[in-house]
């Protein structure tokens, strides 16, 4: 399938807009995994504060998938085609497979912090990439960040003793 494009938004250069669609491909592929296994892990999740953490990541998933479709429309916008197949997911992701099937809150937690940990550290890597190019995907970046960050805080809320401490 070709995904170079042949034209971008004005003020860029081709090859500009390709390579912020690169960067945002890699993101959207991060943001498709992320939405599958919230869901995954409010199937799976049982034990003590279940119902908390169950409806808890329903809206997640709604935000995120709205992210995905941001990132996607953002790719196109840019000339390129945002490839959201389940092959592309795959074979773009350089992290490891959520690890968990059916598990206690605390252990399903502790995995979804790590999974938060590396994907808000990858966003803020591809903010850096597109800043000195594209002040709107630059944004649009930012937004997410902000909001996967908020996520990432209910997570650990959950994990987080009185003492500020996170459960090992």
């Amino acid at each position: 399938m070709a995904t170079k494009p042949k034209y971008t938004v004005p003020g860029l250069s081709i090859a500009d807009g390709e390579s912020i669609a690169k960067t945002l491909q890699d993101r959207l592929n991060a943001l498709n995994d992320l939405m599958l296994t919230l869901k995954h892990v409010h199937w799976n999740v049982v034990g003590p504060h279940f119902i908390a953490v169950h409806e808890m990541i329903d809206p997640h998933v709604v935000e995120v998938r709205d992210m995905v479709d941001e990132t996607a429309e953002r790719i196109a916008t840019l000339g390129a085609v945002p490839l959201g197949t389940p092959a592309a997911i795959v074979e773009g992701r350089s992290w490891d497979d959520y690890p968990l099937g059916r598990a206690t809150t605390t252990e399903h937690l502790k995995a979804l912090d790590q999974v938060y940990i590396g994907l808000i550290d990858d966003h803020r890597k591809a903010q850096a990439a597109v800043s000195e190019l594209d002040p709107v995907t630059e944004d649009m970046v930012i937004g997410q960040i902000s909001t996967l960050e908020l996520f990432h805080w209910f997570v650990r809320a959950h994990l987080e003793s009185a003492g500020g401490e996170l459960k090992s």
